[in-house]
């Protein structure tokens, strides 16, 4: 079902890794670059991105929000993902913008696939299904071993998150996910470490950018 999103206008990037692994400074970043550069650049989040999907957010995130079994959890992320394609993103590269989007199809692959055990295929199958297909331009992943970036988390003010706040072998089969992805398919991802300088990561991946643009 994957479709070719040069068929718009726009272009779609993602950012993904796991929690605190710098993808909000990174998105910042760009985001600035981007638009001191005269493009017209839609920033967005998963889960997130539209009215319904900061909803589903506050359920999936929050830690007051009940028990979310494995399989609940991977199809709310995905219904969060379906609104969010067809409201915010398609809609966005039709018109020509630069859509960046903090976590996407991977994530979902990464977390519910890998970290919860619901088969990494079955869930991208689930995912390519609710996008109808649509695939990133660039997906940069930044890498980042699960102890550092859970010191990383302990410096955030508000604590970690429901999903965060996993044990130590959640977060070490999400990084191997993530691994595996970008490796299968290398045309379409940028692996960045993560440990990197912030100006030493912004521009590796503003090359990879401009050569789309």
């Amino acid at each position: 079902m994957t479709e070719q999103i040069s068929r718009t206008p726009g272009v779609f990037i993602a950012l993904e890794g796991g929690d605190g692994s710098g993808k909000t400074t990174q998105l910042g970043i760009l985001h600035q670059w981007l638009s001191e550069s005269g493009r017209t650049v839609v920033r967005t989040r998963e889960p997130g991105g539209t009215q319904i999907g900061e909803r589903i957010r506050s359920l999936l995130l929050e830690h007051d929000q009940g028990e979310v079994d494995p399989r609940t959890e991977a199809l709310l992320f995905a219904a969060s993902r379906a609104a969010h394609v067809t409201q915010t993103i398609r809609p966005a590269l039709q018109a020509g913008s630069v859509v960046l989007c903090d976590r996407y199809i991977d994530s979902s692959v990464a977390y519910q696939g890998a970290g919860r055990g619901l088969g990494t295929e079955d869930i991208a199958q689930l995912n390519d299904w609710a996008t109808e297909g649509l695939q990133p331009d660039l997906t940069v992943v930044l890498d980042v071993d699960p102890e550092r970036a859970r010191a990383r988390r302990a410096g955030r003010t508000g604590g970690e998150d429901r999903i965060e706040s996993s044990d130590a072998d959640f977060h070490a089969r999400l990084r191997e996910a993530f691994l595996a992805r970008a490796a299968a398919e290398p045309q379409r991802y940028l692996i960045l470490d993560a440990e990197d300088s912030v100006e030493a990561i912004h521009s590796l991946i503003r090359e990879r950018v401009e050569a789309l643009l």
